[in-house]
Protein backbone atom coordinates (compact mmCIF):
# COMPACT_ATOMS: atom_id res chain seq x y z
CA UNK A 1 0.00 0.00 0.00
CA UNK A 2 1.33 3.42 -0.97
CA UNK A 3 1.72 6.30 1.47
CA UNK A 4 1.17 8.68 -1.43
CA UNK A 5 -1.61 11.25 -0.98
CA UNK A 6 -2.41 11.20 -4.71
CA UNK A 7 -3.59 8.17 -6.68
CA UNK A 8 -0.68 6.53 -8.50
CA UNK A 9 -0.10 4.48 -11.61
CA UNK A 10 2.87 2.21 -12.14
CA UNK A 11 4.98 3.48 -15.04
CA UNK A 12 7.47 1.09 -16.60
CA UNK A 13 9.87 2.01 -19.39
CA UNK A 14 12.72 -0.42 -20.01
CA UNK A 15 14.45 -1.08 -16.67
CA UNK A 16 12.73 1.89 -14.99
CA UNK A 17 9.56 1.34 -12.98
CA UNK A 18 7.90 3.44 -10.30
CA UNK A 19 4.52 4.41 -8.91
CA UNK A 20 3.91 7.92 -10.24
CA UNK A 21 1.13 10.35 -9.35
CA UNK A 22 -1.65 9.53 -11.78
CA UNK A 23 -1.87 12.99 -13.38
CA UNK A 24 1.90 13.05 -14.07
CA UNK A 25 2.30 9.41 -15.10
CA UNK A 26 1.83 9.96 -18.87
CA UNK A 27 4.33 12.84 -18.82
CA UNK A 28 6.93 10.87 -16.86
CA UNK A 29 6.46 7.92 -19.22
CA UNK A 30 7.35 10.05 -22.25
CA UNK A 31 10.25 11.69 -20.40
CA UNK A 32 11.68 8.24 -19.64
CA UNK A 33 11.13 7.07 -23.23
CA UNK A 34 13.21 10.08 -24.29
CA UNK A 35 16.01 8.65 -22.14
CA UNK A 36 15.83 11.38 -19.49
CA UNK A 37 16.14 10.75 -15.78
CA UNK A 38 13.72 12.08 -13.19
CA UNK A 39 14.19 11.88 -9.44
CA UNK A 40 10.88 12.89 -7.90
CA UNK A 41 7.62 14.45 -8.97
CA UNK A 42 4.29 15.48 -7.52
CA UNK A 43 1.01 16.41 -9.19
CA UNK A 44 0.15 19.00 -6.51
CA UNK A 45 2.90 20.04 -4.12
CA UNK A 46 0.59 22.21 -2.03
CA UNK A 47 -1.75 19.29 -1.33
CA UNK A 48 1.11 16.89 -0.61
CA UNK A 49 2.81 19.26 1.82
CA UNK A 50 -0.34 20.68 3.44
CA UNK A 51 0.58 19.37 6.88
CA UNK A 52 4.10 20.89 6.92
CA UNK A 53 3.02 24.16 8.61
CA UNK A 54 2.00 22.16 11.72
CA UNK A 55 5.68 21.45 12.38
CA UNK A 56 7.16 24.33 10.38
CA UNK A 57 4.81 27.35 10.66
CA UNK A 58 7.09 29.52 8.52
CA UNK A 59 6.26 27.25 5.57
CA UNK A 60 2.52 28.12 5.54
CA UNK A 61 2.65 30.82 2.82
CA UNK A 62 5.05 28.77 0.68
CA UNK A 63 2.85 25.67 0.84
CA UNK A 64 -0.29 27.73 0.14
CA UNK A 65 1.37 29.11 -3.01
CA UNK A 66 2.11 25.57 -4.23
CA UNK A 67 -1.54 24.46 -4.33
CA UNK A 68 -2.34 23.83 -7.99
CA UNK A 69 1.33 23.42 -8.95
CA UNK A 70 3.15 20.26 -9.99
CA UNK A 71 6.86 19.61 -10.02
CA UNK A 72 9.39 17.27 -11.56
CA UNK A 73 13.03 17.25 -10.65
CA UNK A 74 15.87 16.05 -12.81
CA UNK A 75 19.63 15.86 -12.97
CA UNK A 76 20.53 19.31 -14.32
CA UNK A 77 21.39 18.26 -17.90
CA UNK A 78 18.26 16.10 -18.24
CA UNK A 79 16.09 18.94 -16.94
CA UNK A 80 17.56 21.27 -19.53
CA UNK A 81 16.93 18.66 -22.25
CA UNK A 82 13.31 18.38 -21.04
CA UNK A 83 12.82 22.15 -21.32
CA UNK A 84 14.47 22.19 -24.74
CA UNK A 85 12.14 19.45 -25.98
CA UNK A 86 9.07 21.34 -24.78
CA UNK A 87 10.28 24.54 -26.45
CA UNK A 88 11.18 22.89 -29.75
CA UNK A 89 7.88 21.03 -30.11
CA UNK A 90 5.48 23.96 -29.98
CA UNK A 91 4.96 27.59 -30.79
CA UNK A 92 6.47 30.42 -28.80
CA UNK A 93 3.17 31.26 -27.20
CA UNK A 94 1.90 31.91 -23.66
CA UNK A 95 2.92 28.36 -22.62
CA UNK A 96 6.44 29.05 -23.88
CA UNK A 97 6.50 32.39 -22.04
CA UNK A 98 5.47 30.73 -18.77
CA UNK A 99 8.39 28.33 -19.22
CA UNK A 100 10.97 30.97 -20.04
CA UNK A 101 10.08 34.41 -18.70
CA UNK A 102 10.02 35.11 -14.98
CA UNK A 103 7.47 37.93 -15.37
CA UNK A 104 4.90 35.99 -17.41
CA UNK A 105 1.60 35.25 -15.67
CA UNK A 106 1.97 31.90 -13.83
CA UNK A 107 5.62 31.71 -14.84
CA UNK A 108 7.29 28.41 -14.11
CA UNK A 109 9.74 28.16 -11.26
CA UNK A 110 12.85 26.49 -12.66
CA UNK A 111 15.81 26.41 -10.32
CA UNK A 112 19.08 24.59 -9.96
CA UNK A 113 19.49 23.38 -6.42
CA UNK A 114 22.98 23.08 -4.95
CA UNK A 115 23.82 19.85 -3.15
CA UNK A 116 26.41 19.31 -0.44
CA UNK A 117 27.13 15.63 0.29
CA UNK A 118 28.14 16.67 3.83
CA UNK A 119 24.45 16.97 4.68
CA UNK A 120 24.38 13.15 4.77
CA UNK A 121 27.80 12.70 6.33
CA UNK A 122 28.88 15.48 8.71
CA UNK A 123 32.44 14.13 8.78
CA UNK A 124 32.90 15.13 5.14
CA UNK A 125 34.06 18.53 4.05
CA UNK A 126 31.47 20.58 2.23
CA UNK A 127 31.71 20.42 -1.54
CA UNK A 128 28.71 21.91 -3.28
CA UNK A 129 27.69 21.04 -6.79
CA UNK A 130 24.68 21.61 -9.03
CA UNK A 131 22.94 18.27 -9.27
CA UNK A 132 19.21 18.96 -9.42
CA UNK A 133 16.99 21.04 -11.67
CA UNK A 134 13.59 21.58 -10.06
CA UNK A 135 10.81 22.43 -12.52
CA UNK A 136 7.52 23.67 -11.02
CA UNK A 137 4.59 24.47 -13.27
CA UNK A 138 0.86 25.17 -12.99
CA UNK A 139 -1.27 22.03 -13.18
CA UNK A 140 -3.18 23.39 -16.16
CA UNK A 141 0.00 23.12 -18.28
CA UNK A 142 0.15 19.31 -18.02
CA UNK A 143 -1.93 18.57 -21.16
CA UNK A 144 0.23 20.89 -23.29
CA UNK A 145 3.38 19.37 -21.81
CA UNK A 146 2.22 15.87 -22.78
CA UNK A 147 1.27 17.08 -26.25
CA UNK A 148 4.65 18.74 -26.83
CA UNK A 149 6.70 15.89 -25.38
CA UNK A 150 4.85 13.39 -27.57
CA UNK A 151 5.47 15.60 -30.62
CA UNK A 152 9.13 15.97 -29.68
CA UNK A 153 9.48 12.21 -29.30
CA UNK A 154 7.97 11.79 -32.79
CA UNK A 155 10.40 14.34 -34.22
CA UNK A 156 7.62 16.84 -34.95
CA UNK A 157 9.55 19.99 -34.18
CA UNK A 158 8.18 23.50 -34.64
CA UNK A 159 10.05 25.93 -36.85
CA UNK A 160 11.48 28.74 -34.68
CA UNK A 161 9.50 31.93 -34.95
CA UNK A 162 8.52 35.12 -33.18
CA UNK A 163 7.42 35.06 -29.55
CA UNK A 164 3.77 35.91 -28.90
CA UNK A 165 4.00 38.16 -25.83
CA UNK A 166 0.33 39.13 -25.77
CA UNK A 167 -0.24 37.28 -22.49
CA UNK A 168 2.12 39.78 -20.84
CA UNK A 169 0.30 42.82 -22.21
CA UNK A 170 -2.31 44.32 -19.88
CA UNK A 171 -5.81 43.97 -21.29
CA UNK A 172 -8.31 46.74 -20.96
Amino acid sequence: MSDNLHPVRTVTVGHLSADIDEDLAPIIEVIWRLGLTTWTCCQDAGESNADWPKQLPHMAPIIAAQVGWSYIDFPVDDGLAFLTGLAQAGPRDDFYLRMTHWAAPDSWDVSARPWDPAILDPTRESRFGLKLLLVRFPNYDRPEMLHRLTAYEAGALTVPGPIDRSSMTPQG
